[in-house]
């Protein structure tokens, strides 16, 4: 099969690489379309050490059902599809909880790392386990069926702390992940929704899609700002989509007494912040890592259009212009987002 193959840093090769084959619980997957996740990008500067070469990333993909493992009813041939990121194991306590992102033995596709290596789905086919496979609609796409597990992140993220309808929610951060939790906070009902980011053609995209607000941290005193949204009181719930310490500890001095901050991104391993604050405003810090049953939830939210994936899709190229596609989103010299490869 033809794929695209991550054979060191900065490098992609698109060649033949051995067919992908179904194990007896696996579903087999003609890819018909895959996304370039952030993550893809940074780790293809071989800087995160989860993307050991020789690899084929790529986990944001929808396709067609070519084959089927032995242990595996209902699929079909034909059976379009599109599947989760996170490949658990659907035994231990986690998985029978539905708490699937806390699996014991949790893989994720497309990434490599001295634990385990998983291979992806920027190539023809894929092979993964018939549970995390979902059908779609014949009227949802498959290039925005690509980007359900984005979505499913967002939401995921957004359930993660409580939102009523006279809640102020603050998005710190304009990207993929974050214009999907501005998303699902304002379909969970929050009154007001800000969006914060530096890059105004995010910003911009944030208005598109339902942001009350939008606030750009280099051109206004973010703290005053908010304080200004919420007269004088912080945002209920906060969420940091970017992951660094500085728009954390930004995160942390927006929110009011007795709030909560989700922290979603998480490019910088650590972040320092106001033990004191901690304390004396009891803010409830709270981790979201991928999702966890969400990602069904997103098929009829994105196929009915509640969720709106296609102001996020800068550009759709074939397989074969990946390498390039990389690069253009690493050097960030255009106003681009979503990337979507079709082998």
């Amino acid at each position: 099969m033809k794929a695209l193959i991550y054979t060191r840093p900065y490098t992609f090769e698109c060649s033949d690489f051995p067919d992908s084959v179904a194990g007896d619980d696996d579903v087999l997957i003609r890819v018909k379309a895959c996304g370039i996740c952030g993550s893809d990008v940074h780790g293809f500067t071989g800087k995160t050490g989860r993307r050991i070469p020789p690899l084929i990333m790529g986990h944001e993909a929808a396709g067609i059902v070519e084959g089927l493992g032995k242990n595996v009813s209902g699929f079909e041939k034909g059976d379009r599809v599109c599947f989760d990121s996170t490949v658990y194991c659907n035994k231990c306590e986690s998985c029978r909880a539905g708490l699937f992102n806390r699996c014991d033995e949790r893989q994720v596709l497309g990434v490599s790392v001295p634990a385990f290596k998983r291979h992806g789905a920027f190539a023809e086919f894929v092979a993964v386990p018939w549970w995390i496979v979902s059908k779609i609609p014949n009227e949802l796409s498959f290039v925005n069926a690509a980007l359900l597990e984005p979505a499913s992140i967002g939401t995921h993220a957004a359930n993660r702390a409580p939102i009523s309808d006279s809640d102020t929610v603050v998005v710190i951060g304009a990207g993929t992940i974050g214009l999907f939790i501005l998303q699902a906070a304002r379909l969970r009902g929050a009154a007001k929704v800000i969006a914060v980011d530096v890059n105004e053609f995010r910003l911009d995209l944030a208005k598109q899609i339902g942001a009350d607000k939008l606030i750009n941290p280099l051109k206004t005193e973010l703290s005053e700002a908010i304080l200004l949204e919420t007269e004088g009181k912080g945002a209920n719930v906060t969420l940091e989509a970017v992951g660094y310490a500085k728009t954390f500890a930004d995160a942390v001095s927006v929110t009011r007494m007795g709030g909560y901050i989700v922290a979603v991104g998480n490019l910088q391993k650590k972040a320092e912040f106001d033990l004191q604050q901690l304390v004396a405003k009891e803010h409830t810090f709270i981790g979201s890592y991928a999702s966890s049953g969400e990602f069904r939830d997103c098929i009829e939210l994105v196929a009915s259009g509640k969720i709106n994936v296609e102001p996020l899709i800068s550009d759709v190229l074939p397989l074969e212009q990946g390498p390039d596609a990389f690069d253009r989103l690493l050097k960030a010299e255009e106003n681009l987002l979503k990337i979507v490869l079709e082998p």
